[in-house]
């Protein structure tokens, strides 16, 4: 758990404040403004600052019941605050002056000097109105905390239909003879894991972040892209589909799970053959765009994506209306794809023009020995930030 810098004021008691952040969320322009804020003089009370990495210290999760983070919790003067989402610097402005007010915050009882108190009100007025907005703010943390939990379960949910559906393909595949015993039940063997591991992500899902729930490694990606085409074999074969692959025989490693990449890779691999007709082009191809990272590419020749469109696609439970009737799911693949790119610190975005298909890149971290992946937005392969979803 690192101290982080303090500002002083006239305030005699500190104010006491918890930061459970991860590294990469440090670098987003919100969190930077509250540490600003907070080292500047137009904050005018003393302020002691923790800041801590969640994977370093995971009892916080549970210990403060956190279900997302970034979080901002007030530990001291009481009672407990907890904060969350991408405003955190705002809702610190709204909620300081009120508490530079109090002299003494104990209990949900504020006890306010009789000459700040306006003539106007009676002091149980003042209590009452204070420990409303406490209340509400409360209210919207457990809001924002069940819409998490909520999201959290579907994709967990979407994710066991990836398993689900390459079992599904082979069992087909073996009733018509095109792949034998041994094949058969290889990859049955594989997607039963992937099933075991995925329900075991399920039952920790009510207790830690999603984010948290994968292992990086050295891992060989092009060997990850060839198994993720062989298991939608069934999708492409017999359709006159040509598929291109481009994977350089120099492509250094990546850090990443290996189970995610597969995720991402078949979910991207999916649509693209779901939505190329017979007789199209899908291509895939992996690119040592820079030395910190490794660009993918999956493209096909399908309807493409408005550009109005384009930059909610990757948000949660959205489906386009051109092609809610003609395929089935729930719309949360792309979001599961952006979540998995931007927990391994890289990035995902789309070009694309209606009638002339869809190209969907994201970006891995090059494996360089390192323990975690260190986002570094200005580096990662693409478009500029503004170009992006």
């Amino acid at each position: 758990m690192a101290e982080a810098g303090t500002a002083t004021g006239e305030a005699q008691k500190p104010l006491k404040l918890l930061l459970v952040a991860a590294r990469h969320h440090m670098a987003s322009a919100d969190l930077r403004a509250l540490l600003a804020f907070l080292n500047s003089e137009e904050c005018t009370c003393k302020v002691s600052l923790q800041v801590a990495d969640p994977a370093d210290h995971p009892e916080l999760l549970e210990l403060h019941r956190l279900v997302a983070t970034p979080a901002l919790i007030k530990l001291d003067p009481l009672p407990k605050q907890v904060f969350a989402g991408n405003t955190l610097a705002q809702q610190l402005r709204i909620w300081l002056p009120r508490w530079q007010q109090m002299e003494v915050v104990t209990t949900l009882g504020l006890s306010l000097r009789p000459a700040e108190i306006d003539g106007s009100r009676s002091q149980r007025e003042v209590q009452l109105e204070d420990q409303l907005l406490v209340l509400r703010q409360e209210n919207e943390t457990l809001i924002e905390r069940l819409g998490v939990q909520e999201r959290l379960l579907r994709m967990v949910a979407h994710e066991l239909r990836t398993p689900l559906t390459a079992a599904k393909l082979a069992l087909q595949s073996h009733a018509l003879g095109q792949i034998d015993e041994s094949r058969f039940r290889d990859v049955l063997n594989r997607r039963l894991d992937d099933i075991e591991a995925l329900s075991r992500d399920l039952l920790e899902v009510g207790t830690t972040r999603w984010e948290a729930l994968f292992n990086p490694q050295r891992l060989d990606l092009s060997q990850v892209a060839a198994e993720a085409i062989l298991e939608l074999e069934k999708l492409w074969v017999g359709r006159g589909l040509q598929l291109v692959t481009d994977i350089p025989a120099d492509l250094p490693d990546v850090h990443a799970d290996q189970r995610r990449m597969r995720q991402v890779f078949l979910n991207l691999l999916e649509n693209a053959l779901k939505f190329t007709p017979d007789g199209g082009k899908v291509s895939l191809s992996l690119m040592h765009r820079t030395s910190q990272w490794v660009q993918v590419s999956i493209c096909d020749s399908g309807p493409g994506i408005p550009r109005e469109e384009q930059h909610r696609i990757f948000q949660d439970r959205v489906r386009l209306p051109q092609t809610s009737g003609t395929t089935s799911g729930f719309g949360v693949g792309l979001s599961v794809c952006r979540r998995i790119a931007e927990v391994h610190g890289g990035r995902i975005w789309v070009v694309s023009e209606s009638g002339e298909g869809a190209c969907f890149n994201f970006t891995v971290p090059v494996w360089t020995g390192q323990s975690s992946p260190e986002p570094d937005r200005t580096a990662a392969a693409g478009p500029a930030a503004g170009d992006l979803p």
